[in-house]
């Protein structure tokens, strides 16, 4: 019986079934076998809504769709251009930068892609750059931010970290501190690479303006003290990450609604239905997902399958390479969002019994999702390129690989290199 169970669930999943209804689905199935109330799954989903921190998603993730909305791009753009734009390369640093703080905040990379592809694509283009390499570099650069605060993959790992009653705590304070050195790394390896492809155009760049830089401060008046803000009130100890989050949400509600009046009254619901979209199934898969972690630890899956892979892999350091193959695969078939509630209570047990610190497992494996999203045949990133500058997929292939690679090598860094991650880590 179980196993038709488990092929049915299968074969539902193949067919396009929601995926909160499949883990759901086969926790039932799991807590019906063991003989547990069925009311479990209600309780678990009633534990979401208790999480004080988990108020941090639907915040973050409006004042995102916000941003999207308003102009705050092309502002984004332009105060970079004026001060990094007299570099080698440095439009193609200048859309590194930008794509990485948008996605930081937006916590999608797709959207960033939608958002700021058609600033600059076009305007790489006009300095020289090739169509491959702009192509490549914004289809690549749409997930750099995922490891800067506040990224909702960073909140959401930490959520999931803290009902697992570990023996070493996971704050998202310590996961905003891990995950800047990481991202540094990543936007370093891209620019350089940039910089040498930048080589041969033609010395047309702008000398650094005085004038055009003063006119982008003044600008982006308003966005500027956002980041400052957020991340200095929350290692300052002046408020929490949630108390951050709804301060985020407020001022960017009134910047962009009754300050510079980007987003009209009528225009706010449909932002915020959107963004509720995103934030509701985030919560519907976690909370399902946490029913379903509660049933694996109650009948010893990680520790059935420790012991397997135990059987096969003893070092700390062919596990992890292992694991770095998987999450590329991974990356390639799941939204992070999904990966992360799904895989996450199976892998950190696991990863801690080699020693892996859950802070260090968190960084790494959101940089693994991070290059799965463009990693061929199937990452998603790929696709919304694909579909946003109207090239054929195949093109985008071509176009990303430099980047992949240049990335993977970063991604490696970061994997065996655990004291990039924990050393602001106390």
């Amino acid at each position: 019986m179980s196993l038709i169970i488990t092929l049915l669930l299968i074969v539902m999943a193949i067919a396009g079934a929601p995926l909160f209804a499949i883990i759901a689905a086969s926790a039932m199935w799991g807590f019906w076998q063991s003989d547990i109330d069925l009311q479990v799954m209600a309780v678990e989903i009633y534990r979401v809504a208790e999480m004080p921190v988990l108020i941090a998603i639907p915040l973050f993730t409006f004042a995102g769709y916000m941003l999207g909305e308003s102009k705050a791009p092309q502002r984004l753009v332009r105060i970079t251009d004026a001060f990094l734009g007299w570099m080698p390369g440095g439009l193609a640093i200048v859309a590194l930068i930008a794509c990485a703080l948008f996605t930081a905040f937006t916590g999608a990379s797709g959207v960033t892609i939608v958002a700021l592809g058609a600033l600059l694509v076009p305007a790489l283009s006009k300095a020289g750059y090739k169509e491959s390499f702009n192509l490549g570099l914004v289809t690549t650069s749409g997930s750099l931010g995922l490891l800067f605060a506040p990224s909702l993959p960073l909140i959401l790992y930490g959520v999931i970290a803290q009902q697992m009653s570990l023996d070493i705590p996971v704050s998202i304070d310590d996961l905003f501190l891990a995950g800047i050195l990481p991202g540094l790394l990543m936007l370093f390896a891209l620019s350089l690479y940039s910089m040498w492809q930048a080589r041969d155009l033609p010395k047309t760049r702008e000398p650094f303006n005085g004038k055009e830089a003063w006119a982008a401060l003044k600008d982006s008046v308003w966005e500027i003290p956002l980041p400052f803000v957020v991340l200095g009130g929350i290692y300052g100890g002046v408020f929490a990450v949630s108390e951050a989050a709804a301060i985020t949400a407020l001022y960017v509600l009134i910047v962009s609604v009754v300050i510079r009046r980007e987003i009209t009254f009528t225009q706010l619901p449909v932002v915020m239905r959107d963004s509720m979209k995103l934030v509701g199934a985030i919560l519907l898969i976690l909370a399902v997902s946490l029913a379903s972690t509660n049933y694996m630890i109650d009948a010893g899956v990680p520790e059935a399958i420790f012991d397997y892979i135990q059987q096969h892999v003893t070092s700390g350091l062919t596990f992890l390479l292992l694991l770095t193959l998987f999450l590329l695969i991974l990356g390639m078939m799941l939204d992070i969002f999904s990966a992360i509630v799904i895989m996450i209570p199976i892998i950190l047990p696991i990863a801690m019994q080699y020693g892996i610190h859950p802070i260090h497992l968190g960084i790494l494996f959101l940089a693994n999702m991070q290059l799965g999203y463009f990693t061929p045949p199937v990452g998603m990133n790929l696709f919304i390129a694909s579909f946003r500058f109207n090239k054929p997929v195949m093109t985008l292939y071509k176009a990303t690989l430099p980047f992949f690679f240049i990335l993977l090598i970063t991604v490696l860094i970061i994997t065996y290199w655990p004291a990039l991650s924990l050393v602001f880590i106390q």
